[in-house]
């Protein structure tokens, strides 16, 4: 420390002050808060803590007293914000009463509430805290969910920041609550006294923790360290005398203060591991006796019964004596019980916390000691109460489960016993802060002794520990830690604020504005008398640092008295004056960052912020490197150093920065800057510090003469000589004088400072910052500054390669340092010659051009975690140049070389883990390897832009390959890099949670449309009108649809009265006739539940809409109301009940399965006081088809079903169901069990279930248990099947629906399973089926049911024969499902149609067409889409008597008619369902065949034979597999036929025939156009359910099948849509795809062509989906290696993005591609064309900086004449760069064109550019380029001509100056004579555009004497010089242009 020699000197000068007032201090005053206001009357207004407003707001803070000061408190935090956002904010937790705020604001910002709580009861802490949410096993990382915790006197408040709420009670008091890592922490207060109320009682734990808002409070458990038994120990932490004084969570450590022993511990907080935790279970106490397991089931008990909501009888948990000072007295009077669910109110848990024992006497008898005893010591009094034991032992009454322990403490350190051991020291505030090296120390303020002790600690080498090592103590009243500096601020006892870093003083804090605290004491008393041990004298220093000077003896720019303590006695009378006049600062609090709050004497608080340590970025990289490579101290050093200097007060501006440094970083280098030409100069550019200029002597106030040459002479003047700019503007540069002076005497250094030792390290470290600098545009400035200070350093340390390579990089900056500072040999010795310093300085772009040409490369030098760029390129060329995949999974890579200081290995490693480029496996390609793994590291296109362009030309050239046909499962920033938008959009949409797709709003029609709002909500207004009028664009197919299925207007009553008709049967004829007008009108919602699928987002604030059902008519001509009600002719009862039902599902199926949807949005669309109705069951149903009423609550769901109404309970059961498809979840089936009797024990209840239910719930099982083949579920249902009627009057009516449903459910149970029922032989299923479809006589009952069966039914007689009428549909379904698509042919014999008439004769004709799908389902393979296989099904008996109408004697020709029609209708819907969704041609026509047939024979004479009924049947069915074949088309043809449908409504069209119609037009525009049929099993299983060929007579109908499951189709329908959405205009547009189908068993391989929008197949089926161009960019879609990403495309709307190419139209605009630019605008090549007119480029592309280049350097003008030639090559690289693509070119065409000029017009002044264009050419020659160019279509990315012509006029530039006069220089630089001034830019530009190696290298090859070309050929031959610049070179060289001849 012998170098701290000016550190006492400065000061540090703070930000700028502001008055501190906390945010929520302002917000809770206008808080509308009853109570305040009463507390308001009651108190004086003195005490008021807040004045109304008229003192404003000085007043209202002087007002508070310090009584009022503890009810407000508040803590500052930094900001935390999403991943990805750098903000600077902080966060404000206030408190006061009952109510807490969170607030945030910044320096830009203002202050504004983020949330705001107001509790029941007085606040007694508030704190934030993340809790960890317990995932999966599947993810490794643990969700932190961030939190407030609100402590009140008996329970913890959590409020999530997603707004959860959750309330935990404590089941004792709390003294205080930390936030640890793994959640809160509670400290019990002390009780009254734990004195041992039996010889064996333990003391209880005094530590808790709580992981989890909804755990269970735990107790803490530590392991002590220290002695030889007690080591492994794990025991409670039962000591109360253990305080906790401060937790951490990173690291997760907990310091405590022990109040006996007065000493500080350091323990690490970790979870608890198993062994662990059965040792303490097993054995909780500290010594081995067996009776202290009572203990722990005690606590347990306790706990427990907590929890319960009783309340304990006073246990020692209760606390009777307050925490003195933090206003927590009193017992408390009540527990909250814990409520387990976040959804229950908190006032749930209160009503029950109130328990009535609390009035036992015993508990008052106590209740008086809860009275505050104050003490002035922060230990717990400690009063004997006795306390009644038997109250205890009444917790040891129930025997219960032990509490786990889940945390636990690891003992860590220590304090020493040394002389502080004394009482009261216990810490009062604790921070851990790290130095400027990063060494982490753990500080503690002892307040009562006036100390700071600091602790370093460290990770141990492996990571899993932490070492601590000794205290170092500092005077301080007060301190708080910078965290953004790495420093903390210290208040010393003498007022002063003092900067200190670790433990290493930095300097005074100077506040502006703040008298100096000279006088200031911190007793605001004067003292009698002084005690002696305080007196500093200079051989005493006050400050415990070794060696540190006093203070005193250096004098202080800043005046200030001596320190306080030095003062003798009599001066403390004016100290006590000084108090009256002036403030001082009491206290710190609340840092943030590099800010903190200073708190006056007088209460006011005062805001100052910290001066960062630089601002500039080249500074900062400077320091970064030196604090990397100096050993640590010397570094603190340097940095305390540089930070005195530049925080000075009235410090520099942002300038002057890095001159202020170079000067610092000189000086303490041993030159002294004022004698060296060049440093002194720097004070010219930026303002004086005062630091520096205090050295210096009084400058006159009158110039002079020498002034002017001075200025002339100065580094500040060449510097912009040589400036870009000034060639740019053609100054002429001014002659100089020689000053008389300029030679000083040579110069030595001052060996004794600081880091004069260090210099060759530093240079080298600068010089790899310089390179790195070199890397990045942003930098050059930089460059040229760094460049200067290290051509100085390399010329003193007489290193003249490097003065080499700097005069190359900037000839005209470095030829005018002439100045050397001479070092002598013995100062040479003194310095450290570090290993890594070569004699070649390590160049980056010479580097690089080797690795381009193919040359041998060493790795190259970088400093980890600072030269990251030059890494991140070395690694780049490494891979993509020279072809290494593994260049960049080698961590020592073969290809960088790493410095190390030889210390700092482990924090470098770390951050090496994270930087280093990841390989990445499954891409193919280099180039695609390389922008992955720069997407890893982070890099953008706008790190690109500032990498220099002959650097960056590989990556482009990478990216640009990888643009075309990037994969398909990249990142967001990948796609990003290529400057794939559409990808990178797509990538982004799948990252965002399901509903927040960024069009899906887009796309949403923007409400109504004027004239559709006055109309009534038709229920589909919300459907996505862009979309479909893009799908069907020809026509008006959609509103047509719309007239269609609307329901909310009056039909038309269209009747003539006839002159015969008198007008009341003229009323009743009009009735009638809208009677049968509604039957079509209540059969509409399903077909509109159908369109309208899954189209609409619900706003969670309002109810949905739900349309009504009108069932009233309108009668031309005077447009008379017809009402059903007048009560003229007779209405069915209930009549709209069903129709109501299917209303509310259609409104429900709106739903997108997106959307969000909670529990209590479901509850409240309910409607209000009234009773349940039919349109909210249909809701329910919907819901549970869309997936949402899985998050309805079972309060809610049991709320519904104890109503009773039927419609609900069946709409809530088959709704939960279908929402729990598949997962036999067991909750669902208890409540399906409720329903049907056969799943309850014999011996229950009988449960009055009516019949429907009965048949939804048994359906329902079918589906929670779909495809599972459960053995109990499907013996129950086959049994099911054919439950006879009975017991008594139940199962009588509608017998059909319930057997029916019972065949489906067990289809559906054993869905597929066909033979491989695993253990289910002995129920013969297939043959109990069989046995149902045929008949025959009836098993015998198993013995559970046939109890339930003794009694017959009361009505029907059956016999003991199996009743086929009622269990043939459901048993041959059964089957159906069963064997679905096995092909199994034995039992699809079963099925085939009988071929005699006498057997046709038993088979119901319906029946037949159940057997004939049944057999076709089964035989799914054989399906052909062609009348061919319909025959096939035919009987010949059947085909032969059915066409013809004669028939042969005996023959029933209405039997053969009925089997015929019902054989055909029953194959159609077989062939419907195999072709679901595919819109197959083939199917297509075929089918549309047989409904023209149907619909020809309803109206034919032969009809009566098969009976209407009959044919409608039939028609229906047809129809409705056509439809299905074209789910979502929109086809013209079938909705043609519906229309025709729709308008029958006479004869036998009832109400189940208009469902079936309006059902397949609703799929034919199945989801508006976006869904269509899936064909899996689980698919048709929903699709027989739903399209089941019985349709109900009427509108109360559920005989044959329940209404209800006519909607399960929604479980088929899947999203197929694909819309291409145009990326820069965010619209929805066409597109080509193209779909590649895999080769399967029907057809090879093939490729479709379709235009998008549109419906894709089924994605199994395919292979790859493509976009094609030439339009788009193509994207491709490989569905071979998994579809998840297409379906999640589908499921999200199915927006794909696409990006039009340059020059192109959209196919709306220019379908044709006719008029694409490149068509025509550049066709003709006469001049008007050649110029490129900005117009024409805006169609090329949008992007502005383009238009703008078009506009301003493209147009041609008449007048110039000589800019022509400019503005055409201008244009035509316009014109390349914008038709290939790759705009991103422009600027480096234009860099090289521009470089080529300037070197044309000998104005380099450096030679940065040369070596970019150096690097072009040498990349284009490369041999990777050509081996990639030849597997690739992609062209180059610069056009070889321009390469060509800008090379050839660079070689003659070069070659007219070498023939001029360049040959004489370039001798006299290889034989080192000076060289003529005039020409040396154009020289350098030489030597580095031909890699002519130095001077030292020529000499070193030995070519002295050498004669001939061919020598000269061998010698250069091993430096790899191109024979080019050599031929340029041999002829100075030789001296003789002869020797060229060989």
């Amino acid at each position: 420390m012998s170098n701290v020699y000016e550190e006492r000197v400065t000061m540090i000068a703070a930000g700028e002050m502001q008055e501190f007032v906390p945010f929520g201090r302002d917000h809770c005053r206008r808080h509308p808060n009853a109570t305040n206001l009463q507390l308001r009357q009651l108190q004086p207004a003195s005490e008021l803590w807040s004045s109304d407003g008229d003192a404003g707001l000085v007043g209202s803070l002087r007002e508070v007293t310090i009584h009022e000061k503890q009810k407000e408190s508040w803590h500052l935090r930094k900001g935390c914000c999403d991943v990805g956002e750098e903000l600077d904010f902080d966060e404000e937790l206030y408190v006061t009463g009952n109510m807490v705020t969170w607030s945030r604001g910044s320096k830009n910002h203002a202050s504004s509430v983020y949330k705001a709580f107001t509790v029941d009861g007085p606040v007694l802490q508030a704190l934030w805290c993340d809790f960890c949410i317990p995932q999966e096993k599947t993810e490794a990382q643990e969700k932190r969910e961030k939190c407030v915790c609100i402590v009140q006197k008996s329970s913890v408040n959590v409020h999530t920041i997603d707004g959860k709420d959750y309330i935990a009670p404590l089941p004792f008091q709390v003294a205080d609550v930390w936030a640890t890592a793994y959640g809160l922490m509670f400290e019990r207060s002390n009780p009254v006294q734990e004195i041992p109320l039996s010889p064996l009682r333990e003391p209880l734990p005094t530590m808790f923790s709580m992981l989890h808002p909804l755990d269970e409070i735990a107790p803490v458990v530590c392991k002590p360290g220290g002695g030889v038994t007690s080591a492994t120990r794990v025991q409670y932490v039962a000591d109360y005398t253990l305080k906790i004084v401060f937790s951490s969570t990173a690291p997760s450590i907990i310091l405590t203060y022990d109040t006996v022993q007065c000493l500080h511990t350091v323990w690490a907080l970790r979870k608890i591991k198993t062994e662990e935790q059965s040792t303490v279970l097993r054995n909780p106490g500290t010594s081995g006796t067996p009776q202290q397991i009572a203990t722990s089931s005690s606590l347990t008990a306790h706990l427990r019964s907590v929890s319960k909501g009783e309340s304990p009888i006073a246990s020692p948990f209760q606390n009777f004596s307050s925490f003195p000072g933090q206003n927590r007295s009193g017992a408390s009077p009540g527990t909250h019980s814990r409520s387990h669910s976040p959804s229950i109110s908190s006032m749930a848990a209160l009503s029950r916390s109130h328990s009535p024992s609390l009035g036992s006497s015993a508990f008052s008898g106590i209740q008086r000691f809860s009275l505050s005893t104050y003490t002035p010591s922060p230990k717990r009094g400690r009063n004997s109460h006795s306390l009644n034991s038997t109250l205890c032992d009444s917790l040891l009454v129930s025997e219960t489960e032990p509490v786990i322990p889940e945390l636990c403490l690891d003992h860590l350190w220590t304090e020493s016993v040394f002389s502080m051991r004394e009482k009261n020291s216990q810490a009062t505030k604790v921070f851990i802060t790290s130095d400027l090296c990063g060494q982490k120390f753990l500080c503690y303020l002892v307040e009562s002794r006036h100390q700071l002790r600091c602790v370093k600690f460290e990770e141990s080498s492996t990571l899993t520990q932490l070492i601590f090592g000794t205290i170092t103590i500092i005077q301080a009243k007060d301190a708080a830690p910078l965290e953004s500096i790495d420093t903390m601020v210290v208040l010393e006892c003498s007022g002063n604020l003092v900067l200190y870093t670790g433990i290493i003083r930095v300097g005074k804090v100077f506040i502006a504005g703040h008298p100096a605290p000279s006088l200031s004491m911190s007793n605001p008393m004067p003292r009698p008398s002084t005690p002696m041990g305080s007196v500093s004298t200079p051989a005493r220093p006050l400050s415990r640092h070794p060696g540190a000077l006093d203070e005193t003896l250096w004098p202080s720019p800043v005046p200030e008295l001596s320190d306080s303590s030095k003062i003798p006695d009599s001066t403390y009378m004016d100290d006590c004056t000084f108090h009256q006049m002036g403030t001082y600062i009491h206290s710190l609090r609340d840092p943030v960052q590099n800010r903190v709050t200073l708190e006056m004497s007088n209460g006011n608080l005062v805001r100052i912020a910290t001066p960062e340590i630089t601002n500039s970025q080249l500074v900062k990289k400077c320091l970064q490197a030196i604090k990397y490579i100096l050993p640590k101290e010397v570094a603190v050093q340097v940095l305390i150093k540089w930070y005195n200097t530049y925080n000075a007060p009235g410090g520099p501006n942002y300038h002057s920065e890095w001159n202020l440094f170079v000067t610092c970083l000189m000086n303490m280098m041993g030159y002294s800057t004022d004698r060296l030409a060049w440093t002194r100069n720097l004070d010219l550019e930026g303002s004086l510090s005062p630091v520096i200029a205090a050295k210096k002597a009084r400058p006159s106030e009158v110039g002079s003469e020498e002034d002017w040459d001075y200025l002339l002479a100065c580094d500040y003047h060449r510097n912009f000589e040589s400036h870009l700019l000034a060639g740019a503007l053609h100054l002429d540069p001014l002659k100089v004088l020689r000053p008389k002076d300029e030679i000083f005497p040579n110069l030595g250094l001052d060996s004794t400072t600081l880091l004069f030792s260090h210099i060759p390290t530093i240079l080298f470290v600068l010089h790899l910052i310089y390179e790195e600098l070199k890397l990045d545009n942003l930098m050059r400035e930089g460059a040229r500054s760094l460049v200067v200070l290290l051509h100085q350093l390399a010329r003193d340390l007489k290193l003249d390669a490097y003065m080499d390579s700097y005069w190359r990089d900037y000839p005209l900056l470095v030829k005018n340092l002439k100045q050397s500072c001479k070092i002598d040999q013995a100062q040479m010795r003194l310095m450290n010659q570090p290993p890594f310093l070569t004699v070649e300085p390590p160049s980056i772009y010479h580097w690089l051009s080797s690795c381009l040409n193919g040359d041998v490369i060493c790795p190259f030098p970088y400093l980890p975690g600072i030269c990251e760029r030059t890494k991140l390129v070395v690694q780049s060329f490494a891979l993509y140049v020279l072809g290494d995949e593994n260049a960049l999974s080698r961590e020592p890579s073969m290809y960088l070389s790493r410095i190390s200081a030889g210390q700092r290995k482990q924090q470098v490693e770390e951050g090496d883990k994270r930087l280093s480029l990841s390989p990445c496996t499954h891409s193919t390609s280099l180039a695609a390897k390389l922008v992955i793994s720069l997407t890893d590291l982070g890099f953008t296109l706008k790190d690109l832009e500032s990498v220099p362009f002959g650097v960056a030309l590989p990556i482009r050239n990478a990216i640009y390959h990888c643009r075309e046909q990037p994969s398909s499962d990249w990142s967001e920033a990948a796609c990003s890099l290529i400057g794939r938008q559409d990808l990178s959009k797509q990538a982004h949409e799948g990252k965002l949670h399901k509903t927040k797709s960024a069009i899906g709003r887009l796309l949403v029609s923007d409400g109504a449309s004027g004239n559709e709002t006055e109309e009534e909500e038709d229920g589909m207004n919300d459907m996505n009108q862009d979309l479909m009028s893009l799908i069907w664009n020809e026509d008006l197919r959609v509103q047509e649809v719309r007239r269609l299925l609307q329901s909310t207007h009056p039909v038309r009553v269209n009747v003539v009265q006839m002159p015969e008709v008198n007008d009341h049967e003229f009323i009743e004829e009009k009735e009638n006739r809208l009677l049968q007008l509604c039957q079509r009108t209540m059969a509409l919602p399903p077909g509109r539940g159908m369109f309208t699928l899954f189209s609409y987002h619900p706003v969670p604030t309002e109810p949905l809409p739900i349309p009504k059902l009108n069932l009233t008519g309108r009668a031309p001509p005077r447009n008379t109301t017809v009402d059903l009600n007048s009560g003229n002719i007779d209405v069915p009862p209930n009549m709209a009940s069903w129709a109501s039902f299917h209303n509310g599902v259609a409104a429900g199926l709106k739903i997108a399965p997106a959307s969000q949807i909670d529990s209590a949005w479901i509850v409240y669309n309910r409607q209000k006081n009234t009773e349940l109705t039919n349109e909210y069951a249909g809701l329910l149903m919907a819901l549970g088809l869309n997936g949402h009423l899985s998050k309805l609550t079972t309060m809610s769901i049991h709320d519904y079903l104890s109503k009773g109404h039927e419609m609900t309970s069946i709409g809530l059961l088959l709704g939960i169901s279908a929402a729990k498809l598949g997962t036999m979840d067991i909750s669902v089936t208890r409540l399906l069990s409720i329903h049907i009797p056969a799943l309850l024990p014999p011996t229950s209840t009988e449960l009055d279930v009516p019949h429907n239910l009965q048949v939804a719930a048994v359906m329902g099982v079918g589906l929670v248990y779909q495809g599972t083949a459960h053995r109990h579920i499907a013996e129950v249902l086959l049994t099911e099947i054919g439950r006879p009627p009975g017991p008594e009057m139940e199962n009588c009516t509608d017998r059909e629906s319930y057997s029916l449903a019972a065949g489906l459910a067990l289809g559906m149970v054993c869905l597929g399973h066909g033979s491989n029922l695993i253990g289910m032989s002995d129920l013969n299923v297939p043959d109990q089926l069989y046995q149902y479809m045929v008949g025959g006589h009836r098993r015998a009952q198993a013995g559970i049911l046939r109890e339930k069966h003794k009694s017959p039914s009361y009505q029907i007689k059956e016999g003991d024969t199996v009743n086929v009428d009622v269990t043939c549909p459901g048993a041959t379904l059964a089957l159906a499902l069963l064997y679905l698509k096995t092909n199994n042919r034995s039992i699809a014999d079963w099925l085939r149609a009988p071929d005699t008439q006498y057997l046709l004769d038993f088979v119901k004709p319906e029946f037949l067409l159940m057997r004939t799908l049944a057999r076709g389902l089964i035989m799914w393979d054989e399906i052909k889409p062609n009348p061919a296989w319909i025959n096939s099904n035919i009987p010949p008996i059947v085909r032969q008597n059915a066409a013809d109408g004669q028939a042969p004697e005996g023959v029933d020709l209405q039997t053969m008619r009925q089997a015929h029609i019902n054989i055909i209708a029953g194959a159609c819907m077989a062939m419907g369902l195999r072709f679901a969704g595919s819109s197959n041609v083939a199917a297509f026509n075929c089918l549309y065949k047989y409904v023209k047939m149907f619909l020809e024979s309803v109206s034919s004479p032969m009809a009566v034979l098969a009976g209407h009924h009959n044919l409608e049947t039939c028609l229906s069915v047809v129809l409705l597999s056509l439809a299905l074949v074209m789910a979502g088309t929109g086809n013209l043809k079938v909705l043609q036929l519906c229309r025709y449908m729709h308008k029958r409504t006479g004869g036998e069209m009832n109400y189940g025939f208009h469902m079936a119609t309006h059902m397949a037009l609703g799929l034919l525009f199945l989801g508006g156009g976006r869904y269509s049929m899936c064909t899996s099993n689980s698919a048709i299983a929903a699709l027989l359910c739903a399209l089941y060929p019985r349709f109900p007579a009427h509108s109360t109908d559920n005989r044959y099948h329940l209404q209800a499951l006519r909607h399960l189709y929604v479980l088929a329908a899947e999203p197929r849509l694909l819309v291409p959405v145009d990326v820069d205009t965010n619209t929805p547009c066409y597109a080509l795809i193209k779909v590649t189908y895999k080769a399967s068993q029907w057809c090879e391989e093939m490729t479709v062509n379709l235009m998008a929008p549109c419906l894709l197949p089924e994605l199994h089926l395919l292979k790859e989906i493509k976009v094609k161009g030439p339009k788009y960019w193509e994207i491709m879609m490989d569905l071979s290696k998994g579809a998840q990403s297409l379906q999640s495309i589908l499921s999200k709307d199915g927006f794909l993005y696409i990006k039009l190419r340059a020059g192109h139209l959209s196919y709306t605009e220019d379908p044709k591609g006719f008029r694409s630019l490149l068509a025509q605008t550049f066709t003709h090549r006469n001049p008007e064309f050649l110029s490129i007119k900005p117009e024409a480029v805006s169609a090329f592309t949008s992007d502005p900086a383009l238009l703008s280049f078009a506009e301003y350097f493209c147009k041609h003008s008449k007048k110039d004449g000589e800019k022509l030639v400019v503005l055409d090559l201008l244009s035509s690289i316009l014109y390349e760069c914008v038709t290939q693509e790759k705009p991103e070119m422009l600027p480096t065409y234009v860099a090289i064109d521009q470089a080529v000029r300037r070197l044309e017009r000998k104005e380099m002044s450096e030679t940065f550019e040369l070596w970019q264009i150096k690097l072009v050419q040498q990349f284009y020659n490369s041999i990777s380029l050509q081996n990639n160019l030849k597997n690739s279509s992609t062209g180059l990315l610069i056009n070889p001509e321009f390469l060509l012509a800008m090379k050839s006029s660079l070689d003659s530039t070069l070659d007219q100056w070498l023939h001029a006069s360049g040959d004489v220089l370039l001798h006299s630089y290889l034989s080192s004579q000076p060289v003529e001034e005039s020409q040396i830019a154009m020289l350098a530009c030489f030597l580095v555009y031909h890699s002519v190696p130095t001077r030292q290298q020529i000499t070193a090859m030995g070519i002295e004497g050498t004669t001939s070309f061919s020598e000269l050929l061998l010698k250069f031959g091993q430096r790899r010089l191109p024979v080019q610049a050599l031929l340029r070179l041999a002829p100075v060289i030789l001296g003789n242009p002869q020797a060229m001849l060989v």
